[in-house]
């Protein structure tokens, strides 16, 4: 191989890591901006309704589910052709429940049987779920159907 193509090379790997790092930040950046639209749905429906805080709960996961899915759809996986709605919605739908069920389930078990303190715990929790969730995203809800 000569030194110009080992130089493009390089380039193209450089590329790829900084397109994969740029899916990374948008991924966070969305997913910070759905946990705040949750939180302030619930917090809205608790102190100004007088709505039960586990009732509140759900419909501040609806509304945040839309902000996720459309920040991903268009930002953290995007394709050159949008992903179909019919394909990518129910299995983005599916990650998502699944993501909070599990995000519940390791919650309780870690409260429950593990001395940690409540916030150790949450932060373990929501890492885990976050690596869960971007993996099932990238390669199963988003993933890009090759050309036939």
């Amino acid at each position: 191989m000569d030194d110009g193509s080992k130089v493009r090379v390089l380039r193209a790997s450089g590329l790829a890591i900084w397109v994969r790092l740029q899916s990374l930040v948008i991924f966070a950046a969305v997913g910070v901006a759905a946990a705040a639209v949750h939180l302030a749905v619930v917090w809205a429906l608790v102190s100004q309704w007088s709505m039960a805080a586990l009732l509140a709960n759900p419909a501040g996961f609806f509304v945040a589910f839309w902000v996720s899915f459309f920040g991903h759809r268009h930002g953290s996986f995007k394709a050159d052709d949008p992903h179909p709605i019919r394909r990518a919605l129910p299995r983005f739908a599916l990650v998502a429940v699944i993501g909070f069920v599990v995000n519940e389930l390791l919650y309780a078990a870690l409260l429950a049987w593990t001395p940690l303190p409540y916030t150790v715990a949450l932060f373990i929790v929501i890492a885990i779920v976050a690596v869960a969730t971007y993996l099932s995203s990238r390669f199963w809800a988003f993933a890009v159907q090759p050309k036939q």
